[in-house]
């Protein structure tokens, strides 16, 4: 039986598949980002804020959250305290030469005067300006009439 001679194919030149490597690095873009939203809902307790048109953007570093939620409890920087204690806490964590800022998140289901008292104990630490968190209210969206 004769033997059959190999064919020579054409070589076909090298090529370098990027698709793999994008669907890898869109992957690991996709988890940097979703992890860095989850870091910033760390910094707070989760409470029902009250919404407001006006609200606007506070930029400091040098600031405590101090967080009342539903049942009235008190927590600066997620650590429970009781209302007697709140000005000397922040006192302590006053820098000198940098202004404090101290946000309230506070649930809206509390009672107005509770708000009205923690702010009170605030404000006699000199030097602290305060801040109350709020959620941005969307303008409800109107449909073109035809």
């Amino acid at each position: 039986m004769p033997r059959r001679r190999a064919i020579a194919e054409p070589e076909q030149p090298t090529q370098i598949n990027i698709v793999p490597m994008i669907d890898v690095t869109f992957s690991i873009l996709a988890f940097f980002i979703m992890s860095t939203l989850f870091l910033t809902r760390l910094e707070t307790l989760s409470v029902n804020l009250p919404k407001a048109k006006n609200s606007q953007t506070q930029l400091n570093n040098n600031r405590v959250t101090l967080t009342i939620n539903e049942q009235g409890n008190l927590f600066l920087d997620r650590q429970p305290i009781q209302a007697d204690q709140v000005a000397d806490s922040i006192q302590k964590r006053q820098q000198p030469d940098q202004p404090l800022v101290v946000i309230l998140n506070a649930d809206r289901a509390i009672n107005y005067g509770a708000a009205v008292e923690v702010l009170d104990k605030v404000r006699q630490v000199p030097g602290v300006r305060v801040a109350i968190s709020t959620k941005k209210e969307t303008a409800p969206v109107e449909a073109d009439a035809p």
